[in-house]
């Protein structure tokens, strides 16, 4: 018989989007040998390797490359049929609202992802403050919102509510090759005094007595990985923000910091199916 087996192409897709197979493997429910035996017979169905393995994980050889193109396009034409053939076809338009702190580096691929897998979605993307998302999503002038929370000590700091897609830590940064001691006051480089972030860490800066002042007020978070490259001060920001230029600092006397989570905002009383879908289908696009 020809052709692929749906499972392994998903668990294909599940590898090379989480870099490694042990990453992949609760992403498809299945143990890191299970992964490891669906894509030895991919290849062999391949009839040719898919994947180079390294210490530092996994990525796609050229023909791997190849087939997880199209791999993304059978698993979205499969979705779509079971859902047309259920009545439920996935088509209408979304408006969906980002905090500007999610995956920076990472959110142009997976909204191109999801574009790809669900064509007839049209999207409406904006980028906003987490406070600013979740009251537009109470005023019910967005569908959908991703909402940043702190977590800290045991207690969360925004809303906690609704589907989590990531939870990573907030890292002080520099630019590369800054290192202690640092300037005093520490030059601080944040959002506008509204962002709930930079509220969290002058009042942490401040039980800490470390002096401080905000040397540089960037309008988004695109804008103050610029200011950290540049050398301009320092600034606390999640994981997934270090970029380019940048790089973590550890400086003696900086306060500890918690991680943060990114949540999907619970889903509002007499949600429309459409919208309930495409929160199923955002959930899987972005995790």
């Amino acid at each position: 018989m020809s052709g692929f087996d749906l499972d392994q192409l998903r668990t294909l897709v599940a590898v090379l989007d989480a870099g490694s197979l042990t990453a992949a493997a609760p992403k498809v429910f299945l143990s890191q040998s299970s992964v490891s035996e669906q894509m030895r017979k991919l290849e062999d169905r391949a009839g040719q390797p898919l994947l180079v393995r390294g210490k530092a994980g996994v990525r796609a050889t050229p023909a791997g490359q190849r087939l997880l193109a199209h791999a993304r396009t059978i698993l979205a034409l499969s979705d779509e049929a079971y859902r047309d053939l259920r009545g439920v076809a996935l088509r209408g338009e979304l408006r969906l609202c980002i905090t500007d702190y999610f995956r920076p580096g990472d959110v142009a691929r997976l909204l191109r992802r999801l574009n790809e897998q669900y064509p007839q979605v049209r999207l409406h993307v904006t980028i906003m403050k987490s406070g600013a998302i979740e009251a537009a999503y109470e005023r019910g002038e967005i569908d959908v919102g991703i909402s940043m929370v702190i977590q800290e000590q045991g207690a969360t700091r925004g809303r906690a509510d609704g589907a989590l897609l990531r939870r990573e830590p907030l890292l002080w940064m520099a630019a590369e090759g800054v290192t202690p001691p640092l300037a005093e006051p520490l030059p601080l480089l944040a959002l506008p005094e509204t962002c709930a972030l930079r509220q969290y860490v002058e009042r942490m800066l401040s039980r800490r007595g470390v002096p401080y002042a905000v040397s540089h007020v960037a309008s988004g978070v695109a804008g103050l990985q610029l200011a950290v490259a540049a050398g301009l001060g320092v600034a606390c920001l999640n994981e997934s923000a270090l970029g380019a230029g940048m790089a973590r600092l550890q400086a003696p006397g900086l306060p500890a910091l918690p991680s943060v989570e990114f949540r999907l905002l619970a889903a509002r009383p007499g949600e429309s199916e459409f919208v309930g879908l495409a929160r199923e289908a955002i959930v899987k696009a972005m995790t």
